[in-house]
């Protein structure tokens, strides 16, 4: 039983961040008058198909991955952005649909225009998580979590280098603080149990360096550190609400972007990459906690799916954008032959990624770790 739920959450979660993503795509092609030749949820054989205003719609058999066939994408053809094949018999189209193709290709259209199409895929996984969020912020019975502190307890090592009741905690280590969990990832981050704050107190902004924390050891002999304060709860009102929501989806997508960092600093070991196994593993885990949890991991997947396609890389929605950048200040597009042979050299690297991070995800599996 518990199989089958985690299949189905992965298949519902997989799902909802592909689709919003290619619905991005394919709604802004729409409104730029790019002629898109399908719309394909799925990848593999089609289980299946009907046609609309010139669009072929798809559902097909493997949920993991789609994409958006977009004329003149890459050649006169219709080619998939994101990577997905084309028809496998290339089965002919019903001329009556063909005559509905009066869309633009996609490289007729103005740099601007390409540029929407790319970020629109992105731009949808960040709606589809602050909607996630939303709805679970606004469901669950406790107040939301602030950053003004209620109370230091008793001889707490943070009261004596600094922290007061009624500071409100601006930001830990010189980055700001848009919710109490990016106090919290921060002082998980700290190696010496003691990190700079800036905190807003009686209405000026103070420096506290060197704010140091009381620690304690478990009976596997691993420290951990105590917090030694508490915060005010707010309560939930439509503006507390909303701009809750908005800065989680802001604390998701920093804690992608400062994990690469950490990755390429050393600080954290490309041991650590999870691919697809991993991903399955913690949806799973997930669901076996309630509905809420798997609403979480849905946000963070779908915002974690934003950021990465914006990254300025080849193989990416953001290297395309890069691509259309130099376009425009130059005025000449990049030579297809160079985006090929970058785009390739970038999907093998992806792919060679995703083969070690899935051969972690056996390993931990196997023994246990996950």
């Amino acid at each position: 039983m518990s199989v089958f739920i985690t299949f189905v959450a992965a298949l519902l979660i997989f799902g909802a961040v592909i689709a919003i993503h290619e619905f991005g795509h394919f709604a802004v092609a729409k409104l730029c008058g790019v002629q898109v030749n399908e719309f394909s949820i799925g990848m593999g054989p089609t289980l299946i198909k009907t046609y609309r205003k010139g669009t072929q719609y798809t559902l097909r058999l493997l949920p993991v991955g789609g994409f958006v066939a977009l004329e003149g994408e890459e050649s006169p053809e219709s080619t998939q952005a994101e990577g997905g094949n084309e028809e496998d018999a290339a089965p002919a189209i019903p001329p009556e649909v063909l005559a509905q193709r009066t869309g633009k290709p996609l490289n007729e259209a103005a740099v601007w225009q390409r540029m929407l199409v790319m970020a629109a895929g992105a731009v949808m996984n960040f709606v589809l998580g602050f909607v996630v969020l939303l709805l679970l912020i606004s469901l669950r019975s406790e107040p939301i979590t602030s950053k003004v502190i209620y109370a230091v307890e008793d001889n707490a090592l943070c009261g004596q280098t600094g922290l007061q009741a009624g500071d409100e905690i601006v930001a830990v280590n010189g980055r700001h603080c848009f919710v109490a969990n990016d106090m919290l990832y921060e002082l998980m981050r700290t190696e010496s149990y003691r990190a700079d704050f800036t905190v807003r107190r009686d209405g000026k902004l103070v420096e506290l360096p060197d704010v140091q924390f009381d620690t304690w050891q478990d009976e596997q002999g691993q420290t951990h550190m105590t917090l030694g304060f508490t915060v005010y709860g707010l309560k939930k009102t439509p503006q507390n609400v909303l701009k809750e929501s908005a800065n989680s989806v802001i604390y998701y997508g920093r804690i992608i972007y400062t994990s690469l960092a950490d990755l390429l600093r050393g600080r954290e070991s490309i041991n650590d990459l999870s691919g697809p196994v991993g991903i399955v593993t913690a949806i799973g885990q997930a669901a076996s906690y309630g509905w809420e949890d798997v609403a979480e991991l849905l946000a963070l997947i779908t915002i974690n799916l934003g950021v990465l396609n914006l990254l300025p890389f080849p193989a990416l929605d953001g290297g395309k954008i890069v691509f259309l950048l130099i376009e425009a200040v130059t005025g000449h597009a990049v030579p297809e032959k160079i985006q090929s042979s970058l785009t390739v050299a970038a999907f093998a690297l992806l792919f060679g990624l995703m083969l070690f991070a899935t051969y972690n995800d056996i390993v931990r599996l196997v023994t246990g770790a996950i």
